[in-house]
């Protein structure tokens, strides 16, 4: 097939999916696409076992082992994603929780790598499955992070204070782009280097270039985007300027190895703040809001589809569903004390209200990105693992937590 017909594929069953979730089931838009994906995925694989003359699966698996998903996300829709995310935060508002939303970010994913990663190491030895530490390591640093695309989606089905919005969508936007760095620091690690080993002052170096280079590039991309369309007044071609600062960051980024995904989450936001208040007229303004705001409803809708359709080309095995399990409440204790974290500082604890830290906790979702790294782990012994256990735990963070955080925030805080 060619990508125009992949396209055409993906575009047409997230249009239909949506149509009948929109019509019947009435869950959140991502949630139902995921949702009426797997159904349709599972049903799919039990024809191939009642007709297995019918290959009915196993053709619509073929079609999605075309698509890379690892490349398609991280390398396509991502950079979009996190812009158009990004564009709609209020910085002065995300700025007054810097501190707490800075320590979730970057302490909060270190402090949940090594504890997944140590709790999967101990527990699976108790189900005889054999999985080294530093790998248990990956699979902590992949899903360690807190999906921005999901969480943005989330926040938009759900009423909560504007502290608490600036709280989770500060977080999720930034520690995508460290939880990236933190994975490929501890992917060389655990697969070596033809230098040896990775030392202590090379991961340090690395992290700090990949991340505040990221954000400084970031922050040179939107300086120059603005400038352009501060000189200008024509919607069209400051759509396209904002549309060029998106793709041009994020493959200058790839190329000098710095953080893609934090260049586009810094430009996004001052491109969102700075330049619509400053830089446009009110017909720009509302062109590019509501061409951002359209685009990330495309694409979340194709990636929520893909990530409900991926168990077609994972073929899950059976003997691993102990592993699957044990990783779900393990990784949620993780996520429980990375949010407790910012809270031994005095001075942070009084930007928390009541009712924040439960929905802060059960309001992290996991999804694509998490899926993609594990994709893109080497062929061995240990992938069919990391990956069969990241996919349950995404399933069960966008199904189970995301519909189940509005009435979480309706008990916690009952006064919305």
């Amino acid at each position: 097939m060619t990508i125009f017909d992949i396209g055409a594929v993906l575009i047409g069953l997230s249009a239909l999916f949506g149509f009948i979730n929109h019509r019947f089931l009435r869950l959140p838009h991502n949630i139902g696409l995921v949702v009426i994906a797997l159904i349709s995925s599972l049903t799919l694989v039990g024809l191939d076992l009642i007709l297995p003359n019918v290959h009915i699966g196993a053709d619509v698996s073929g079609v999605l082992s075309e698509i890379d998903f690892n490349e398609a996300l991280m390398n396509g829709m991502l950079c979009f994603l996190l812009f158009a995310g990004a564009l709609h935060v209020d910085f002065s508002e995300m700025a007054s929780y810097k501190w707490p939303i800075t320590l979730m970010a970057t302490l909060g994913v270190l402090v949940s790598t090594f504890i997944v990663g140590g709790l999967m190491w101990l527990g699976l030895q108790l189900f005889h499955i054999a999985l080294p530490f530093v790998w248990a390591l990956v699979f902590g640093a992949l899903i360690s992070p807190t999906d921005p695309v999901a969480v943005l989606g989330l926040l938009k089905t759900v009423k909560v204070p504007k502290s608490l919005e600036a709280k989770i969508a500060g977080e999720s936007l930034f520690n995508d782009g460290v939880g990236v760095v933190v994975f490929s620091i501890v992917l060389a690690i655990a697969i070596g280097s033809e230098q040896g080993t990775v030392g202590p002052l090379e991961v340090l170096e690395l992290f700090v270039l990949e991340t505040g280079g990221g954000a400084i590039l970031g922050l040179i991309g939107g300086y120059v985007a603005y400038r352009a369309m501060r000189g200008i007044d024509d919607y069209a071609l400051e759509v396209l300027i904002s549309l060029a600062l998106v793709m041009v960051t994020y493959s200058i980024a790839h190329a000098i190895h710095l953080s893609g995904p934090i260049a586009v989450v810094i430009a996004g936001l001052f491109i969102g703040n700075h330049g619509i208040r400053f830089a446009m007229s009110n017909t720009t303004r509302d062109h590019l809001v509501k061409f951002w705001t359209l685009g990330d409803e495309i694409l979340n809708s194709v990636l929520f589809l893909l990530i409900g359709l991926e168990v077609l080309v994972m073929r899950f095995n059976t003997s691993l569903i102990e592993a699957a399990l044990l990783a779900i409440p393990i990784v949620i204790l993780a996520r429980s004390a990375s949010v407790f974290l910012p809270i031994l500082l005095p001075a942070i604890r009084r930007t928390y209200t009541r009712g924040t830290i439960p929905v802060l906790i059960w309001g992290g979702l996991r999804g694509g990105i998490s899926v993609a790294l594990a994709f893109a782990l080497p062929d061995n012994e240990y992938k069919s693992l990391v990956l069969t256990v990241t996919y349950s735990v995404v399933v069960f963070s966008i199904i189970v937590q995301g519909l189940t955080v509005k009435p979480l925030v309706s008990k916690m805080m009952p006064e919305l």
